[in-house]
């Protein structure tokens, strides 16, 4: 399979959930160790997110990570030498965001890494660290998200926006109800 059978395939797979991997968390600290050695400086914090970042959680098999950055003018900086560092993205589809940027890393015809660049402190990186680390430190919300999970991945199976939609009411209620520190609801 050629580069761009490859991007083409990771593009539109399918969504599908695998079991944890307890390898997730070093396949993130290898990319983490990789972001930083070829942009020295320019990375305030990277975090590793999403389901992936969450001890027993099934996940589809591609590891989020959160790198933060001192401006969105610095993001778009970074775009075109990521890209250059084997990471592709759309343009038009960044063009519609406001806080954030993403891009992508795939391999052998499926995503391997989304990479979300973000204003360190902003309230779009605040809230998925604190989903993030809800999910780690409740067992039963994070059970009650793997139950969803499983069934938006088999109803929206071949559509990734809508499976990425139909997350967004649980992660907004996790938020509004349970402390990011305890991971126990907030009276």
């Amino acid at each position: 399979m050629d580069e761009t059978e490859s991007l083409n395939r990771a593009i539109h797979e399918d969504v599908e959930l695998f079991p944890h991997n307890p390898n997730w968390p070093a396949m993130f600290q290898g990319e983490r160790d990789r972001l930083l050695h070829l942009f020295p400086g320019n990375f305030l914090a990277i975090e590793h997110i999403g389901s992936t970042a969450v001890p027993g959680l099934s996940a589809k098999p591609i590891i989020d990570i959160l790198a933060g950055v001192d401006s969105m003018s610095r993001a778009d900086e970074l775009m075109e030498p990521l890209c250059q560092a084997k990471y592709a993205t759309s343009m038009e589809f960044n063009a519609s965001l406001v806080d954030r940027r993403w891009l992508m890393r795939w391999s052998e015809g499926r995503r391997t890494h989304h990479l979300h660049l973000m204003v360190v402190g902003s309230p779009e990186w605040e809230r998925r660290l604190a989903f993030r680390n809800i999910l780690r430190a409740n067992t039963e919300l994070a059970q009650r998200y793997e139950k969803n999970k499983q069934l938006w991945a088999a109803e929206f199976r071949l559509d990734r926006e809508a499976y990425t939609a139909a997350k967004a009411d649980f992660i907004r209620e996790a938020l509004n109800h349970y402390n990011p520190a305890s991971g126990h609801k907030i009276r």
